[in-house]
């Protein structure tokens, strides 16, 4: 992203339709033209999302003359039921997985091709589907890497990924990242966004925003466009509408949205390429086509900025909501429903006498017992190792406070919890988090450790 002052997002205008709070695609700025300049960057989570949301921008990309590299996060190798439902058989040792991501990455490179693209133009990096949050969140020593309880896998096993043999570890994944960005020195980044209800398209952005921010000064910072694939209800009606627009999904609100406008025969070719995922097709006909309409979709949330108070009793807070960007979803994978988010009902944050202060408030109860909040916070600053710096997991209800740094519990001095009937404010001294400089932020309900509903990542930058 291009930068104003520490960090800068795109801005553009988001104007609801009265009454509804729908975003109609008419009223959405467009991206800015692509010029032959432009070194575009391609994020997927996994193979078929780069098509899925971006086959217009490739299009509309190579016609300017500009390059284009794609880069796939995993292979997709744990999409069991799309896998049975192609092969008809159930994949039970570890090459039957790594087979899993070999057909996928056939079908991306062919789908790319469709487009326009050269096997040189798509890297593979090969991480494990569906258990990189779990990497992102808790495993960031190469000498004890994530282990998928799946494919017994601990190392990237695809020769041709960009790091063959790197082991699963947060180190691994910001490595191969930073790389691919200075190598390719992009203008414009396309990556997964930050409340998609599928953990790896949530894991991409975050690596995304870390690699970007250890990167400040050594490149000219990128525009960073991310886009949505999974959230519940979203898009409707299913299936192929070449004559509808894509519309953003009620549930996300406070969103710069901007969109690229498809002409009849890029919507043709981006069909073309959908359809070349037969693995995935075959599992869900539908869901897949539904992306292919007469525009794409891009937008984020603004970071949250959180100006140093000092003295006094008062709170100066800080409200997402006012903004219009609380949403509820889950970790969940590809079309898993979702609950409404419905048991959080505000969020705030403070930043005060070198402490992060969140005050949430929940439902008492639900049917079944007790309702608690779980927390992560991941600190960065500017010359430091994120690696090395505190991955903490918050768990608040009439339990108490538990709290984990990665996988291991941490007892940590200045932690405070008041409670005032509904609303608990939870205060985290700076120096627990590494002092950073800004703050990576996920916050969900949930009843005994299990989630409910979650907001979407958010990044807090910490001012004066």
């Amino acid at each position: 992203m291009r930068r104003s002052g520490r960090y800068v997002f795109l801005i553009g205008a988001v104007i609801f339709w009265a009454g509804f709070g729908i975003c109609r695609a008419e009223e959405i700025p467009s991206l800015p033209r692509f010029r032959e300049r432009d070194r575009i960057l391609i994020f997927a989570p996994h193979p078929d999302d780069e098509a899925i949301a971006a086959a217009g921008v490739i299009q509309r990309s190579l016609g300017a003359g500009a390059r284009v590299k794609v880069v796939c996060y995993t292979c997709g190798d744990l999409n069991e039921p799309a896998f049975i439902v192609y092969e008809k058989r159930i994949p039970v040792k570890t090459n039957g997985f790594v087979y899993m991501g070999e057909v996928r990455k056939k079908e991306t490179l062919s789908a790319m091709a469709s487009l326009g693209l050269f096997p040189a133009d798509v890297v593979f990096l090969g991480y494990p589907d569906f258990c990189t949050m779990d990497i992102l969140t808790k495993y960031w020593d190469d000498k004890k890497p994530f282990k998928s309880i799946f494919t017994r896998i601990s190392r990237v096993p695809y020769k041709d990924a960009l790091s063959y043999g790197a082991p699963y570890t947060g180190q691994s994944i910001l490595k191969d990242i930073k790389t691919v960005i200075r190598d390719f020195r992009p203008t414009k980044v396309f990556v997964s966004h930050p409340a998609d209800t599928n953990r790896d398209h949530r894991s991409l952005y975050i690596f995304l925003r870390v690699a970007l921010w250890d990167l400040e000064g050594r490149i000219n910072q990128p525009d960073v466009f991310p886009y949505l694939v999974h959230m519940p209800g979203w898009p409707k009606p299913r299936g192929y509408h070449g004559d509808l627009a894509l519309v953003p999904p009620e549930k996300l609100t406070g969103i710069a949205w901007t969109l690229e406008e498809l002409e009849s025969r890029e919507i043709d070719k981006k069909k073309e390429a959908i359809a070349g995922y037969k693995s995935q097709i075959s599992y869900n006909p539908p869901y897949l086509f539904s992306f292919a309409r007469k525009n794409e979709l891009f937008g984020d949330f603004p970071p949250i900025k959180l100006k140093n108070q000092t003295g006094g009793k008062g709170f100066l807070w800080q409200d997402p909501q006012a903004n219009g960007c609380f949403t509820g979803s889950s970790d969940s994978g590809r079309e898993s429903s979702s609950s409404s988010g419905g048991e959080i009902s505000g969020i705030a944050y403070a930043y005060k006498d070198e402490a992060l202060y969140v005050k949430f408030s929940l439902k008492k109860r639900l049917i079944g017992g007790p309702v608690g909040m779980g927390m992560y916070l991941m600190g960065w600053k500017k010359g430091g190792d994120f690696s090395m710096m505190p991955k903490l997991y918050l768990s608040v209800d009439n339990r108490g406070v538990r709290l984990k740094d990665k996988k291991k519990p941490l007892f940590a001095k200045g932690i405070e919890v008041q409670r005032s009937g509904g609303t608990v404010v939870v205060k985290i001294p700076l120096s627990v988090l590494g002092n950073p400089a800004n703050i990576l932020s996920n916050i969900r309900s949930q009843r005994k450790d299990l989630p409910l509903s979650d907001l979407a990542w958010r990044v807090l930058i910490l001012e004066g």
